[in-house]
């Protein structure tokens, strides 16, 4: 038996043997599921926290191995990569490379954010700036053969006068794609910045100028990702979809109920919760796949209260948590993040994290999971 871990909320005896979540298994049939993955910083580049981030290349592309090996798609250079939080467009485009390439020599399903983030914060852009930001970077994903995924955009908000400019923007970047794109409906939970996306900070408006982009274009779009963690609307917004048009559920408050649907449809997954809950994703969406709605709740639904953990406001800082479960798991060898991100939570939630995903059964090696948590603790908290 692994001694107890001292965590600040009391001695907790870590589990003896964690799930049985080995790679492999029948492709995924009745949902299209992605990751959003995170990235790995090099812990030994000498950077401070304004340098553009310094990525450890291999424990990166490793990481989505990892997620490809258990059927899952890889969501690239998303939120979770810590777009615009530590990761620039020049290393978000080197990251879009790399992982598109290793995509094609393992036969991994890849899709990759594209943005406007070469556009600096302190600029006041263009509509036409933006569209052309926006352009260069779906040029990028077209040629790696990533399927592009429209990120919203700050400068957009910055840019636009009202929902006639997101409207005129949409429709000229979906006539330039050439295959059908996702798109992105990012919260200001997420990201203060895309406060009043669509031109207007009342929901209702804001939806029904989301949804006249696709309307007019539904051929253009494979499906729409919503990250508001607001199940009622996303509902709302899935039963208005042209025929055809996925919803990839963004909500880490609500996916396992919004994947498992009800009698007029249901979500399928784009997450960044994903990154740590990739096994078990996988195996309960292949319960799903039987036609087991109740089995597939019942993996799902007990990891919610992690999630809402990790995605606890200030919700942008949950890459914290999700690179502590990695490096817990031992797919990375530390807890060094892009930005110095990893000084983002406390070390009660990074305590209370570990606890959740433990019990869950998630870490392959349960005594590796302890001696690591052990060792930020008395590094962090001091002796106990």
């Amino acid at each position: 038996m692994t001694a107890p871990v001292l965590l600040p909320q009391g001695p907790y005896t870590p589990r003896a043997t964690p799930l049985d979540l080995a790679p492999g298994g029948a492709p995924l049939t009745s949902r299209t599921v992605f990751s959003a993955a995170h990235v790995v910083a090099d812990p030994y580049a000498d950077i401070s926290p304004d340098d553009p981030a310094a990525v450890d290349w291999d424990a990166t592309l490793a990481f989505r191995r990892h997620l490809w090996s258990h059927g899952l798609g890889v969501a690239e250079a998303m939120d979770t990569a810590q777009r615009g939080m530590g990761l620039d467009w020049a290393g978000a485009a080197e990251l879009i490379r790399r992982s598109a390439a290793e995509a094609r020599a393992v036969g991994g399903r890849i899709a990759c954010g594209v943005g406007t983030d070469q556009l600096l914060p302190s600029t006041e852009p263009t509509l036409a700036e933006v569209v052309a930001a926006y352009e260069e970077q779906l040029t990028l994903a077209e040629a790696n053969g990533v399927q592009p995924i429209l990120m919203a955009s700050r400068a957009l908000v910055r840019a636009a006068r009202g929902p006639e400019d997101y409207l005129a923007t949409y429709a000229h970047l979906l006539r330039q794609a050439s295959e059908p794109v996702i798109l992105h409906w990012l919260g200001p939970m997420f990201d203060p910045a895309l406060e009043g996306y669509w031109g207007s900070t009342d929901l209702d408006e804001a939806t029904d100028t989301f949804l006249k982009v696709i309307a007019e274009h539904p051929d253009k779009v494979d499906g729409i990702k919503i990250s508001l963690l607001d199940a009622a609307r996303e509902i709302d917004v899935r039963r208005r979809l042209p025929g055809g048009v996925r919803c990839y559920t963004g909500d880490d408050f609500h996916y396992p109920e919004l994947i498992a649907g009800d009698e007029r449809g249901f979500s399928h997954a784009l997450l960044g919760i994903f990154d740590p809950l990739g096994p078990l994703a996988a195996q309960a969406v292949r319960v799903l796949d039987t036609g087991d709605t109740a089995g597939f709740r019942s993996l799902l639904d007990p990891t919610v209260e992690l999630s809402r953990h990790l995605f606890q406001r200030p919700t942008r800082f949950y890459k914290t948590g999700v690179v502590l479960l990695a490096w817990l798991a031992g797919h990375q060898d530390h807890f060094t993040m892009a930005g110095g991100l990893q000084s983002a939570r406390s070390l009660p939630h990074l305590a209370k994290a570990y606890q959740l995903a433990d019990e869950l059964g998630l870490f392959p090696d349960p005594e590796l999971a302890a001696h690591r948590m052990r060792a930020l603790l008395a590094v962090h908290g001091g002796a106990r």
